[in-house]
């Protein structure tokens, strides 16, 4: 990711430039950085846990949202997540209804591009959301997922591997089957 050549941006500059503009951007710190495009197995693995979510939170107070949702953390950040679930009454920014304030559970799928920052500062950012229980990343090169669950102040990670797994997603009431998450999604490394 590289930043836009403008510094620093407000956040009333980002949301302006965000709402007006045909790609994603995030908004880090004050800069503003292009999000890129995401692989076939990406899409896939995002269109799959999609599917399982529309199933499996049909009648729960709960509503799923893939890849266009920001969401806004309290240090005034605006990060997209592949996909984002918020269970109850959700929390918008304004009245545009297109920055969500109180995610449950956030899913980043895994690229060689994004890795680093899913698994640093983009999950710092996501943890100072008091509303969020889970974090879950997703391998999109070989059947695994990591599981953070908050703990108090603390995160529990439990890992995930194999095509015959199942992860419970307790936050909200759902289960991923591997198996199904992956399905169509070829693997370059041996699982």
């Amino acid at each position: 990711m590289s930043a836009l050549p403008r510094k620093p941006w407000t956040v009333e500059e980002y949301l302006a430039f965000e709402r007006s503009s045909e790609e994603r951007h995030e908004f880090i710190d004050g800069d503003i950085y292009m999000m890129s495009g995401a692989s076939r197995n990406h899409n896939l693995i995002v269109f799959n846990v999609s599917g399982i979510f529309r199933s499996q939170l049909k009648g729960k107070p709960c509503e799923a949202y893939i890849s266009d949702m920001r969401v806004g953390v309290p240090k005034g950040n605006y990060l997209y997540p592949d996909v984002v679930v918020v269970c109850g009454t959700p929390t918008f920014a304004d009245k545009n209804v297109d920055t969500l304030l109180n995610p449950t559970l956030i899913i980043e799928v895994l690229s060689e591009s994004t890795e680093r920052y899913d698994r640093g500062k983009k999950f710092t950012d996501y943890r100072t959301l008091q509303s969020l229980q889970e974090y879950i990343l997703i391998a999109q090169d070989k059947a695994y997922f990591e599981r953070y669950v908050r703990q108090d102040d603390a995160w529990l990670l439990r890992e995930v591997r194999g095509l015959d797994a199942t992860l419970e997603l307790s936050a909200i009431g759902c289960t991923l089957a591997l198996a199904e998450v992956y399905d169509k999604v070829t693997f370059t490394e041996m699982t």
